[in-house]
């Protein structure tokens, strides 16, 4: 049989056919492998140890003041002066307090004499109504009028040694060793009873005062470890101990203050320095701190990929505390995973990635 072709515009059949079929030989397109920016996760402690600035302050101070009024007539003391007990630190002008002593003086001496008149006159009434000359009653007018004046005896003798104790108070008197840490009045100044003019420092231990906010309290209260530095002393690192907190904040600044003792102090710690007190919280448990880019969220849940043999899995953490970028993660890592920081929204589970 003679074999037919059939042709086309020029074209056989059988061309075309081979045409096709070299068509349905060609091979699919490989699917892209992205490339991906990694982390390598390292656990540290979660403990975040917080740093306060301080200031060194006595254990005890004392605010002195004068317990009479009056205008300071002279300061003999300085910001940081060192005192001893006795010594006098300030002077009232003490003139209207040398009168008020000087007229109860008077006053006693009137009384005595008007006690020695009372005592005459009843012993010689006495004698007399011995004699029968006088009367009962007379004679206890008279044993009353002595009475009297032995009681006008001595309330001018109070009166007088009130006056000398106020002419006493006119001098403010250390009653401890220490050292001025605050001057709140100068000569010339009129200052009332009671006001504070000066403070003092008692010598002894030495604390550091700091001020907490409202949220680090409880963490103080628990604090596993404190640790205090001075700017002034680079090489002493000194234990410390939370000894009192404050329970009321300061109406400026709304923090709490907090006294930590210094244990076993070394020379040189000075009053006014500045300590840096570092706080190590209680319960610290291993955490790390990823970019916020690595988080990918589904719903209500966090999660980051992970990659393990240049294959991507979302796996769910729990987050922390956040701030300049980065993410505290509490659970759902290990040391040494390997998460992605960039590009988390264009993966899907099981996917290959180049690192």
């Amino acid at each position: 049989m003679k074999k037919i072709m059939i042709r086309y515009a020029g074209i056989s059949i059988l061309g075309i056919a081979v045409l096709l079929s070299g068509c349905a030989r060609t091979e699919p397109a490989k699917a892209e492998v992205p490339l991906v920016r990694t982390q390598k996760i390292q656990l540290g402690d979660a403990s975040q140890n917080a740093s306060y600035p301080g200031e060194v302050r006595g254990r005890y101070e004392t605010q002195l003041s004068f317990q009479v009024s009056g205008k300071i007539s002279k300061r003999n003391v300085e910001l940081g002066s060192t005192v001893k007990p006795g010594e006098v630190l300030m002077e009232i002008d003490a003139k209207d307090i040398e009168q008020t002593v000087n007229i109860t003086s008077a006053q006693v001496y009137s009384a005595g004499s008007q006690l020695n008149l009372a005592q005459s006159n009843l012993e010689r009434y006495r004698k007399l109504y011995e004699q029968g000359a006088v009367s009962r009653a007379q004679l206890d007018q008279y044993e009353n009028a002595y009475d009297v004046a032995v009681a006008a005896v001595r309330q001018t003798e109070a009166q007088y040694t009130q006056g000398a104790n106020q002419l006493g108070y006119s001098a403010l008197v250390a009653d401890s060793p220490g050292v001025i840490a605050a001057v709140t009045a100068e000569a010339g100044q009129v200052v009332s009873a009671g006001q504070a003019v000066l403070t003092l420092v008692k010598d002894g231990e030495r604390e550091i005062e700091i001020s907490i906010p409202e949220n680090r309290i409880e963490e103080m209260r628990k604090a596993q470890q404190i640790n205090i530095t001075f700017w002034a002393l680079p090489d002493v690192v000194v234990a410390g101990k939370t000894r009192e907190i404050s329970p009321v904040a300061d109406k400026v600044s709304r923090t709490y203050k907090v006294r930590i003792s210094l244990l076993n102090p070394p020379d040189g710690v000075n009053l006014g320095m500045t300590a840096n007190v570092t706080v190590t919280a209680p319960n610290s448990r291993q955490t790390a701190y990823i970019p916020l880019a690595a988080v990918y969220q589904t719903g209500s849940v966090p999660g980051v990929w992970v990659v393990n043999n240049e294959v991507v899995s979302l796996r769910q953490i729990k987050v922390g505390t956040f701030g300049d970028g980065q993410i505290q993660v509490l659970e759902g890592l290990q040391d040494g995973d390997i998460i992605v920081t960039a590009g988390v929204q264009k993966l899907r589970e099981g996917q290959k990635v180049r690192i």
